[in-house]
């Protein structure tokens, strides 16, 4: 079997792929499609490993791509424009959702006090009052320790000088 012909037949195969490709991406270009790797490959009918190994071709996708779509005929949309929209719109997306997630946990925060009241067990304590309540007793508690602590210093010095006091008494008898 002669090399050369096997050789010859499978550059013919490489020309005819590469001649699909370019079809393909003038075809993106003047429909106005997208253009990226997978679907010029898939348009021409090759592997993307195809225009990997080619890198010419692979320049000439991604320049494609980056052009602007459209024939001259009526405003451009630049790919940049196109993904700050793009950015815009998933940034408002998050916001949305977790505006969302906040009214659903106020939602459920509301239903569970009405059911709470509707069951006739009573209304909830008001956690707010309490926690006020709780801060007014933690101060009142540290401000009587601190006076039971004065009052036991004053005691223990009370009672040391009646001791000197006893102790000089029972000395001068």
């Amino acid at each position: 079997m002669n090399t050369n012909s096997l050789i010859e037949g499978r550059k013919a195969d490489s020309a005819r792929r590469r001649q699909r490709v370019i079809k393909a991406i003038n075809a993106a270009r003047r429909d106005g499609t997208v253009i990226n790797v997978s679907g010029i490959a898939r348009q021409a009918g090759v592997d993307r490993a195809f225009l990997y190994r080619h890198k010419d071709l692979l320049a000439q996708v991604h320049a494609a791509g980056a052009e602007p779509p459209g024939d001259g005929t009526g405003p451009h949309v630049s790919r940049a424009s196109l993904q700050a929209d793009l950015a815009n719109a998933l940034e408002r997306s998050n916001r949305l959702a977790a505006r969302g997630r906040q009214l659903e946990a106020k939602l459920s925060e509301l239903l569970g006090e009405h059911a709470w009241r509707e069951s006739g067990l009573g209304a909830p304590d008001d956690i707010d009052q309490l926690k006020r309540r709780t801060t007014n007793l933690e101060q009142e508690v540290v401000t009587l320790t601190g006076q039971l602590e004065e009052r036991d210093e004053e005691l223990m010095a009370a009672r040391a000088a009646n001791r000197q006091l006893i102790s000089r008494l029972n000395t001068s008898h």
